[in-house]
């Protein structure tokens, strides 16, 4: 095993740190919860998405689905959630952590009576935000506008 090629070839290191503060508020809230952008397409380069998304009581995910381009993990910080490891349901706890490669099926859910919260980590890292931010839009108009935006977020829903 070896590590990737050097893709900083300077001598010295940069400053080129990004800090976030705890207390930063959320970058998009909606009915069922909030979605913080803690590390975006953008800021890493492509290298990987890291959001942290508070769900509200009987807060419904995604149903079953994969992305062909991406991994996705899941790493819960508080609450109850329930996630499809492509085989069964089974409820995540603070600190449980499910790992999806790329073609896994999965889906998650709050179906608890209590808030959660949890960590999204996409790898390599992709435009997510776009989607976060109109995802419920796009379900609510349905047919081919919604597999369409589906389709160019990587998201294939198999029910």
């Amino acid at each position: 095993m070896s590590y990737p090629e050097p893709r900083y070839h300077g001598d010295k290191g940069e400053v080129n740190a990004v800090f976030r503060p705890a207390g930063t508020p959320a970058d998009l809230s909606s009915p069922g919860g909030s979605t913080h952008y803690l590390a975006t397409h953008e800021s890493t380069g492509g290298e990987f998405g890291l959001y942290k998304v508070e769900m509200a009581p009987r807060s419904g995910g995604p149903s079953t689905h994969f992305h062909k381009a991406m991994s996705e993990s899941f790493y819960v910080l508080s609450g109850e959630l329930e996630l499809y490891n492509g085989e069964k349901w089974v409820t995540g706890l603070a600190g449980d952590f499910l790992y999806v490669p790329v073609g896994g099926l999965h889906a998650f859910k709050n179906v608890s009576d209590e808030p959660t919260s949890m960590l999204l980590l996409f790898s390599p890292g992709a435009p997510r935000e776009e989607y976060f931010e109109q995802v419920a839009e796009m379900t609510g108009r349905g047919g081919d506008a919604l597999k369409e935006f589906r389709v160019r977020h990587d998201s294939y829903f198999v029910d």
